[in-house]
């Protein structure tokens, strides 16, 4: 199926392009978004007509794209989930976390915008990439974590095996501390053994006289 594009479309072509697509991909993606007509004589003798004003329109929403870009670019936003002692989350996150973590920032960005390649499954840093408009792509970052204060860790570097083995650690010579009290307290009971008995044989004689 012909269809002339109304936009640039990644992997596909640029505005004003005449391209074969599959039927479904057109029916189902391209012509509901609006993002191509079919490419019969009266569309492109229409597109023709409307040329010059599809292209004014595109670069002033791709000049508001690019200046919302440089200020999301690389910018981190908190998702919090619950997630297993292994980093495992119980479920995944969306592009509508996402989309719903960056507008609670400031960011007005819709889930359609947002591109998850790979489910995110697991706590950390992820990369996710935003297509403001079809010439400007972003990339952000998701700190998914289980509390905010896990994901400040997260976000000075530290991974989630790294902070179970800082707990692990701790916890370990918290008890060796404790056993460590225990041998000293024990060890000081030792030593005050014949202070004790020569005491005591002291007592004895006194009260024999």
């Amino acid at each position: 199926m012909q269809v002339i594009l109304l936009e640039r479309v990644a992997k596909l072509g640029q505005m004003g392009e005449v391209v074969d697509v599959k039927p479904g991909y057109a029916r189902n993606y391209l012509l509901p978004q609006k993002k191509a007509l079919t490419a019969s004589k009266a569309n492109i003798a229409a597109f023709e007509d409307q040329k010059a004003q599809l292209e004014a329109r595109n670069l002033e929403t791709r000049k508001e794209a690019e200046a919302l870009g440089e200020k999301l670019d690389g910018q981190q936003f908190v998702v919090i989930r619950q997630a297993s002692d292994g980093g495992s989350l119980y479920g995944s996150v969306t592009p509508r976390d996402a989309a719903d973590a960056a507008t609670a920032d400031g960011f007005s960005i819709d889930r359609k915008q947002v591109l998850i390649a790979k489910p995110i499954k697991d706590l950390g840093l992820h990369d996710v990439h935003v297509t403001l408009h079809p010439e400007v792509e972003v990339i952000i970052k998701l700190n998914v974590a289980r509390s905010p204060e896990e994901a400040e860790l997260q976000a000075s570097g530290k991974s989630i095996q790294e902070l179970a083995a800082e707990e692990e650690a701790a916890a370990e010579f918290e008890i060796a501390e404790l056993f460590e009290d225990i041998g000293s307290a024990a060890s000081d009971d030792d030593d005050l053994g014949p202070v004790a008995d020569a005491a005591e044989a002291s007592e004895d004689d006194t009260n024999n006289a």
